[in-house]
């Protein structure tokens, strides 16, 4: 018997927000009923488009799973899309005073599930984890090489038992776990046996799929734009992004300011530019 917390078993007992919604504006699906664990989680915004004002699950899944759901739906009521975007599975770990290692999958299965209904409202993709250059690494539980990576930098793993806890892989038939320890040893900064292969080049903006300009735009944002703007009590939110054009929303202090558009063009544009390797990216502020 795995030894659940309080919290665990209350939200396992008596699941917050499980159902559907109709016309949601974001959708996200992860796992697959092979795996044993499968998640759908949908989200509505107010009608300023600002904050989740509902949000609901549904889930295949042991008591972890039930749980981590309707945990993760509780946190993010209220957020704004920028503020759920930065929930990770040890945040929800920790809002349930912790889950068994063995179960921390779950957990990430949440986050993953947040993340695809996220970019679903963004780009319209239904996927983000099917891009040809993010390797299958165990295809009994058909877990990417960037899951990995992701579970390993944020909760600190550094053995391959661990990884198998946090997101399956490995658990099955053990062919991926030289892989695994291979990806491990990389992050770590071990060295390998063998010389690893050069990286490729990074690809064009031009050329990236929706999910990834998504990903790509919201990473300069949040490094070069938001900390400028929250100097002066202002912040700003990724829209959409079609193409070559990115739509922004102004929040705080520089929602309607008279130099929004200097800022626009000198800060925000400018430093997509830059940082993308793009001159072609126009921003539009909406």
């Amino acid at each position: 018997m795995w030894d659940y917390s309080e919290k665990v078993l209350d939200h396992f007992h008596h699941p917050r927000n499980v159902g559907t919604i109709e016309n949601p504006d974001g959708v996200g699906q992860v796992g697959a009923l092979a795996c044993g664990d499968a998640l759908k989680l949908a989200f509505k915004l107010d009608e300023k488009k600002e904050r989740i004002a509902d949000v609901k699950f549904q889930t295949f899944g042991c008591a972890s799973a039930i749980a981590s759901s309707s945990a993760l739906t509780e946190m993010i009521k209220g957020m704004t899309l920028d503020e759920a975007s930065k929930v990770t599975n040890a945040d929800i770990a920790k809002y349930l005073d912790g889950l068994p290692e063995q179960k921390m999958h779950c957990s990430v299965m949440g986050m993953e599930a947040l993340e695809a209904a996220i970019a679903n409202y963004r780009t319209g993709d239904t996927t983000v984890r099917e891009l040809k250059d993010d390797p299958l690494v165990c295809t009994c539980f058909n877990v990417h090489e960037s899951e990995i990576v992701e579970a390993v930098r944020i909760n600190h793993l550094t053995t391959v038992e661990q990884v198998t806890n946090y997101t399956k892989a490995g658990g099955a038939c053990g062919k991926c776990r030289g892989a695994i320890q291979a990806i491990l040893d990389r992050e770590l900064g071990k060295a390998s046996a063998a010389p690893a292969p050069a990286p490729a080049a990074p690809a064009p903006f031009a050329e990236l799929s929706p999910a990834k300009k998504v990903m790509a735009v919201e990473k300069v944002l949040e490094a070069e734009v938001r900390p400028a703007l929250r100097l002066d009590g202002g912040d700003i939110e990724l829209v959409d992004v079609q193409g070559a054009r990115i739509q922004v929303r102004f929040l705080g202090h520089c929602a309607g300011c008279m130099a929004a558009n200097l800022t626009k063009n000198g800060l925000v544009e400018k430093k997509l530019r830059e940082a993308l390797g793009d001159d072609a990216l126009e921003v539009e502020a909406i």
